[in-house]
């Protein structure tokens, strides 16, 4: 679906494996090192991608900064540690009026996991239990921080729950009722609860090896997916601006009937449309890379190469996922992927993946698709133009 005025994004930041601030996250893009690691967890050991130590002190900074923030979650502190950047990045002073959607698909993990534990053992809980794992106080956390007084809001639309944060940003611009909103998804979700639960769908990483998540790797005999915590933040701004990062050239969505409770189908109808809206009436060769999903299952990155065969036909772009790198932040990682293509777009240089043997041609990069998807079937797909 194109757009009826252009959308602007003027700047984006994120916390995550793979670094925190965008030259940092460039760097380790092009040094194709992954942050993926082996943790020790109640009664097994599980690959996670976790934020490194280096960046601690930056949440224990926004964690002393205000007395209210030392009982709230890591998903929120991530929040407004990644939102103050992109809003810094972007010249957005505090009072601003911007809206804010910032969406989690597990919320309070790691809060609400010592509550609950406390509750067992106590048979009572803390008055701050409630408002701590609410799943709707990071948006409203983030706006107190910034003293906004445009609208806020909070959702969970499982994996895709970024890219949704970037669609009604849109709409509200398009709206006309804000002409600035503040979008992303945060995810702390290294809990041995959380970790259990993903295990629990046989679709977890079992082996190391060099690359423990081989996302898009359409050779792999078995599901390699790794969770990953952090945060991602893009500020998007009514018009084409002279300090845009990219452009937001269409929008796409869909939902699909349910196969089973987790997956997509075999060729995933849900991208097929997410996609084919998104480019509207561009030709399919004017589309040079789709930064995929592919969160490392077989049937998961399987599926969406289907989708992206069927909708592309002998036009197929450049394909690449950072899920290897970043493992799957599930609300963050839609817009971690954004942040990809915009780095991409911006240094005109494609990511690739390292273990799959394949060399990707140069080519210019001036439009590129980002793919998200969650259980449910809701897919979101964002095209995104090379600015002026």
């Amino acid at each position: 679906m194109a757009l009826k005025t252009p959308v602007s994004i003027v700047a984006i930041e994120s916390l995550s494996a793979l670094g925190m601030g965008r030259e940092k996250v460039w760097a380790t893009y092009l040094s194709h090192r992954h942050g993926i690691e082996e943790r020790s967890f109640p009664g097994e050991k599980a690959w996670v991608a976790p934020i490194s130590e280096e960046y601690k002190d930056s949440i224990e900074e926004v964690r002393r900064s205000q007395s209210h923030y030392r009982k709230l979650d890591e998903t929120v502190l991530f929040a407004l540690a990644v939102s103050r950047m992109a809003a810094h990045s972007a010249r957005w002073k505090k009072n601003g009026n911007f809206g804010i959607n910032i969406g989690s698909s597990r919320g309070a993990t790691g809060i609400f996991e010592s509550h609950h534990k406390q509750f067992i053992k106590e048979g009572s809980t803390s008055p701050w239990t409630s408002p701590a794992t609410t799943l709707g106080n990071i948006s409203s956390w983030v706006a107190h921080d910034m003293q906004t007084s445009g609208p806020e809001i909070s959702h969970s639309i499982t994996c895709s729950t970024a890219l949704h944060a970037l669609l009604n940003g849109v709409a509200w611009i398009q709206g006309g009722m804000a002409d600035r909103f503040l979008v992303g998804g945060s995810e702390a979700p290294l809990t041995p609860f959380t970790v259990a639960q993903m295990k629990a769908l046989k679709i977890y990483a079992k082996a190391g090896g060099p690359f423990p998540c081989r996302a898009l790797d359409l050779k792999k005999d078995e599901n390699t997916m790794v969770l990953g915590e952090g945060a991602a933040m893009a500020c998007l701004q009514a018009g084409d601006s002279p300090d845009s990062l990219a452009l937001i050239d269409g929008i796409g969505y869909a939902t699909e009937i349910l196969e089973s409770s987790v997956s997509i189908s075999t060729e995933a109808d849900c991208f097929q449309r997410s996609m084919q809206m998104a480019m509207g009436d561009l030709h399919s060769s004017q589309v040079d890379a789709v930064v995929m999903h592919a969160p490392g299952t077989i049937k998961g990155d399987e599926s969406e190469f289907r989708a992206v065969h069927k909708v592309f036909g002998p036009d197929v772009p450049l394909l690449t996922s950072n899920k290897w790198m970043t493992g799957h932040t599930l609300g963050a990682s839609g817009m971690l992927s954004v942040e990809m293509a915009v780095l991409m777009l911006q240094h005109q240089v494609f990511i690739p993946l390292p273990y799959t043997g394949e060399k990707p041609k140069a080519k210019n990069l001036n439009r590129i698709l980002v793919n998200a998807v969650g259980f449910g079937g809701n897919a979101v797909s964002i095209l995104l133009k090379r600015p002026r």
